[in-house]
C-alpha cells in the first residue's frame, strides 16, 4: 500500500482526537459537581467488567494542560471533548456551577493558546442522577432540561467555540441505557426506550436552536454511530432482518432530523414511538445541520432471529477469521467506513461530514518505555485510506478524529480496553506515546519522536 501523506486529504481537512468527560476527567465529586448516572452505575457493583469506575479516570480535570500540549505536539489541530452535565448543573436544572463552567472555559482557552480548535459535544452520556430519578430521557420534560444545559454552556463558551455537536451517539446510549440495560442508567423497558428515542430527537432540535441563538455563525452538528449490516443469507426473511437492523440501529436516530420521519415500517421494535408524538413534534425534530459526525467501528452480518417478536440477530460474518479482531471483540473492516460515508452523503441533506470517532482497542504492553502497537497503526492507516478514497469519490468528508487521544475508562468494559494513541499508567497517571502516536506525528508534521 502507498504510504499516506497529509497532503492526500487537502488543506481544509481537520485532524483531531476525541474524548468524553466521564471517561477522562475524574474529579467526580469535586468543585460542586453532582452525581451522574455513570457515577451511580459504576458505584453500584457488578455492572462494569473489571469493577472499575471513572472517579479518577485519567485525571484530565487536573492534567488537561499536559494532555493538550501533547495533542498539539503529535500534530493534531483539533480536540473534541464533551461537557459533563452535572459539572455545570449539579442538580440537573436550576443552579449553574460557576466552577464547572470555569473549568471548561480554561480548557477552551488552553486549546486556543496551543493552536488547537475546540470541538464541543454537549451530551456524551452523563445525565445527572437527579434527572434520572425524574424519569430521565423517558420524561418529555428532558427536552427543556437539556435546553437549560445548552443555554448555560453556549452562553459561556460560544464567544470562542465555533464547532458544536449536540449529542454523541444516541444509537448507543439509548438502546444500551434504556432497552438492554448494559449501560447507565441500566433500564430495560421497551416503552421507556421508545419514549427516550423521541425525546432525545426533540432535545437535539432544542440544543441546535440554543447554539444558534447564543453563537450566531457557529457550525452546528451532531454525531451518530453507524453499523452497516450485511445480509447473512439469500432468503427474503434475512433481507427483512437486515432492513430491520438498519432501521433500529442506524436510521431511527438520523432520519427524523433530516425530515424523513421514523422508519417504523421496517422495524417493529420502533412502532410504539408514535404514541409519544404530539402537535408540532415532527417539524421540531428537523434540524438544518451544518455537518454530521460519522462514527464507525464495526459491521455485522444480520440474519432473521429464531425468537418470536424479534426480527433480527447480528452475527459474525462467515469469513470472520480473515478479519483482525480488537480487544472489544469487533471485526476490523475498514471498507465499512467508506460505505457509511457514502450512505450519509447519499441523503443529500448535509453539506459537510466529519469522522468524529474511529479507533481500536488492543492489549497493549509497555515494555522498556515503548508500546509497539503495530495493529493499531495498521488500523488507522487502513481506515484513513478509506476516508481518502471517499473524498476522491466526491464525498464531502472534511476531518477525522481518532478515538482516542489516550487510554481511558471504556464505559461498561472498564479500564481494561486501551484505545489510546497515548498509554496511561493508571497507578501513576504517567503518559507514554505509543508507536501509533509516533506514526501520526510523522504523518501530521508533529514534534513527538521516539527516544
Amino acid at each position: 500500500m502507498t504510504e499516506l501523506r497529509r497532503e492526500d486529504f487537502g488543506d481544509d481537512f481537520t485532524w483531531g482526537v476525541a474524548h468524553a468527560a466521564y471517561q477522562v476527567e475524574g474529579a467526580w465529586d469535586a468543585d460542586d459537581k453532582g452525581p451522574s448516572i455513570w457515577d451511580t452505575f459504576t458505584h453500584g457493583g457488578g455492572r462494569v467488567f473489571d469493577k472499575t469506575n471513572g472517579d479518577v479516570a485519567t485525571d484530565f480535570y487536573h492534567r488537561y494542560p499536559e494532555d493538550l500540549a501533547l495533542v498539539r505536539a503529535m500534530g493534531f489541530d483539533a480536540q473534541r471533548f464533551s461537557i459533563s452535565w452535572p459539572r455545570v448543573l449539579p442538580d440537573g436544572v436550576g443552579r449553574v456551577s460557576t466552577k464547572g463552567l470555569d473549568f471548561y472555559s480554561r480548557v477552551v482557552d488552553t486549546c486556543l493558546e496551543l493552536g488547537i480548535e475546540p470541538w464541543v459535544t454537549l451530551y456524551h452520556w452523563d445525565l445527572p442522577e437527579a434527572l434520572h430519578r425524574r424519569g430521565g430521557w423517558a420524561n418529555r420534560d428532558s427536552v427543556e432540561w437539556f435546553g437549560e444545559l445548552a443555554d448555560a454552556v453556549v452562553g459561556r463558551l460560544g464567544d470562542r467555540v465555533t464547532r458544536w455537536m449536540v449529542f454523541n451517539e444516541p444509537g448507543t446510549f439509548l438502546p444500551f441505557g434504556y432497552l438492554l440495560g448494559g449501560h447507565a442508567p441500566g433500564v430495560r423497558s421497551l416503552r421507556r426506550f421508545q419514549a427516550a428515542v423521541h425525546h432525545v430527537g426533540l432535545a437535539q432540535g432544542r440544543g441546535a436552536a440554543a447554539i444558534r441563538a447564543a453563537a450566531p455563525g457557529a457550525s452546528v452538528g451532531t454525531t451518530h454511530i453507524f453499523t452497516p449490516p450485511d445480509v447473512a443469507g439469500d432468503r427474503p426473511r434475512h433481507r427483512r432482518a437486515a432492513r430491520a437492523f438498519d432501521a433500529a440501529m442506524n436510521r431511527v436516530y438520523v432520519e427524523p432530523s433530516l425530515g424523513l420521519g421514523y422508519p417504523m415500517d421496517d422495524a417493529p421494535l420502533l412502532r410504539g414511538i408514535e404514541r409519544y408524538v404530539r402537535g408540532s413534534d415532527e417539524a421540531d425534530l428537523v434540524v438544518d445541520w451544518d455537518f454530521l459526525g460519522v462514527q464507525y467501528y464495526q459491521r455485522f452480518a444480520v440474519a432473521a432471529a429464531p425468537v418470536p417478536g424479534l426480527r433480527f440477530v447480528p452475527l459474525f460474518r462467515k469469513d470472520h477469521k480473515r478479519f483482525d479482531i480488537t480487544a472489544m471483540g469487533w471485526e476490523v473492516d475498514p471498507t465499512g467506513l467508506s460505505d457509511v460515508l457514502r450512505t450519509v452523503h447519499g441523503y443529500g441533506k448535509v453539506p459537510e461530514l466529519f469522522v468524529t470517532e474511529n479507533g481500536a482497542a488492543y492489549p497493549d504492553h509497555l515494555v522498556d518505555g515503548r508500546v509497539h502497537d503495530v495493529r493499531r497503526t495498521a488500523y488507522y492507516r487502513d481506515h484513513l485510506a478509506e476516508v481518502a478514497r471517499a473524498r476522491r469519490e466526491g464525498v464531502p468528508v472534511h476531518g477525522y478524529f481518532c478515538w482516542s487521544y489516550c487510554d481511558n475508562f471504556e464505559w461498561a468494559a472498564g479500564l481494561r480496553p486501551r484505545f489510546g494513541l497515548v498509554h496511561v499508567d493508571y497507578e501513576t497517571q504517567r503518559r507514554t506515546v505509543k508507536d501509533s502516536g509516533y506514526w501520526f506525528s510523522r504523518l501530521l508534521g508533529g514534534t513527538v519522536t521516539p527516544g
